[in-house]
């Protein structure tokens, strides 16, 4: 029997908060440096939850909250207050709010932490300042130790750091220093990701033109290796492709993404998940004020057949360290990958080797059905 893509039924809420100071040189997430809407967005925020009140499971708690963009710390201490009494989230396991280091005031994280926030998850991408400056971001090397070093003084116990690899001039010596300075502060989580030009943004555009070239393929792979070397002798366990924790830490709300766990997305741009169909909003600030205002949910749906339900399954469980279950279909379809050990099977689950996940891709593609 086929393992169920649908995991445990527990609500968890995801808020997008796309404004942004200025844009990162990287980033296809939606976003707008439109300011002044920060507050009207919050009321429309607010208004949406109300009009969709009966789609996440009746009667099952809300899990965790994440409130992502963008740049959620844009957000004023009032206005992430007035989202945060309306919302059922007082017993929420995990409340995740993603912070950039050049927002984290002392007296914001204070005011963070009153309102019921417990995980930080903070955007530093590197602690090289010709790196920052390259990816356009507004923090430097010192303000990212500051305000990490801050956070942990104020009690803050569960943190999480973004870094990124594979960046133009990025050198083997760059990347390593990077992973022993996140190693320094000794925080619960650090999220990893691999460079990757979304079309339409500057850097797609510059690699467009020529004026800088991707990282070789083999040295993306060799930096990776290291990451995966280095924070598993620090204790860390790598529980997703880009996801590592130390033991008891994990993201309960990233992991619902993978897991089949329905949840519930607010905001313009955000994505909903019932565990038969996935909605999402316009990326469009103003089309999604004006329809909220009106009484109407700017959105798009599809209903997931039963074949898109169990290749989402593979897709998003071969992404994990614990794999899917090896039925006799995926362990028919994987042989030639457990033939030449980049998938293992242990405790009656497919699981990716190292050498696995560096063609997880083609893998997923192999063992889904048509």
């Amino acid at each position: 029997m086929d393992e169920t893509p649908l995991g445990r039924i527990m609500a968890g809420i995801y808020i997008h908060i796309p404004f942004c100071y200025s844009r990162c040189s990287y980033c296809g997430f939606f976003s707008t440096t439109e300011l002044s809407q920060r507050s009207i967005y919050v009321d429309a925020v607010l208004k949406e939850y109300q009009l969709r009140t009966d789609y996440l499971p009746k009667g099952e708690p809300v899990r965790t909250l994440y409130i992502g963009g963008g740049t959620p710390s844009q957000l004023t201490s009032s206005d992430l207050a007035r989202l945060l009494r309306a919302l059922p989230v007082a017993e929420a396991e995990e409340v995740t709010m993603e912070a950039n280091p050049s927002d984290m005031t002392e007296a914001k994280l204070r005011a963070w932490q009153q309102m019921g926030v417990n995980r930080l998850s903070i955007g530093v991408q590197s602690f090289d300042d010709g790196m920052l400056a390259f990816l356009n971001r507004r923090h430097g090397s010192k303000q990212a130790k500051k305000v990490i070093r801050l956070a942990q003084d104020l009690g803050y116990t569960n943190i999480s750091i973004d870094l990124m690899y594979s960046l133009p001039y990025q050198t083997m010596k760059r990347w390593e220093a990077d992973i022993e300075t996140a190693l320094s502060f000794g925080v619960q989580h650090i999220s990893t990701y691999c460079l990757s030009y979304e079309q339409g943004t500057p850097l797609w555009r510059l690699r467009e033109k020529g004026v800088i070239r991707e990282t070789d393929e083999d040295l993306a792979n060799e930096m990776y290796a290291c990451l995966c070397q280095r924070l598993k002798e620090a204790g860390y366990e790598h529980y997703e492709v880009s996801n590592f924790a130390l033991p008891g830490y994990e993201s309960k709300h990233n992991s619902s993404y993978w897991d089949g766990t329905p949840y519930l997305g607010l905001g313009a741009g955000a994505h909903s998940f019932d565990g038969k169909s996935r909605q999402w909003n316009a990326e469009n600030l103003h089309k999604y004020l004006r329809d909220i205002m009106n009484g109407k949910v700017p959105f798009r749906r599809e209903r997931l057949t039963a074949t898109q339900q169990y290749n989402e399954h593979v897709m998003l469980g071969l992404r994990t360290c614990q794999g899917i279950a090896a039925t006799d279909e995926l362990v028919r379809k994987a042989q030639p990958y457990l033939s030449t050990g980049k998938l293992r099977i242990a405790d009656g689950r497919i699981i990716a080797s190292m050498e696995g996940i560096n063609i997880l891709n083609t893998i997923i593609t192999d063992l889904m059905r048509e």
